[in-house]
């Protein structure tokens, strides 16, 4: 996920892809806790996309009050 495909979404959609990469995150957490083999980097990559989603939300917030 790259972060200008992310700026060009609205707010709801951010959202919905926030909960989302959440619960993809919450499932390989707990496959790691039961002991099945996961990807290590399944589990990066969805942490990284979820502050990607999180400075972006942040800079269009910023945005919108300075403007």
């Amino acid at each position: 996920m790259k972060a200008a495909d992310l700026r060009e979404m609205n707010t709801a959609g951010l959202q919905d892809e926030l909960l989302k990469l959440r619960r993809e995150q919450f499932n390989l957490r707990m496959q790691r806790a039961t002991g099945q083999e996961i990807q290590q980097n399944d589990l990066r990559q969805v942490r990284r996309d979820i502050a990607r989603i999180k400075t972006v939300m942040a800079e269009a917030a910023r945005t919108s009050d300075a403007g």
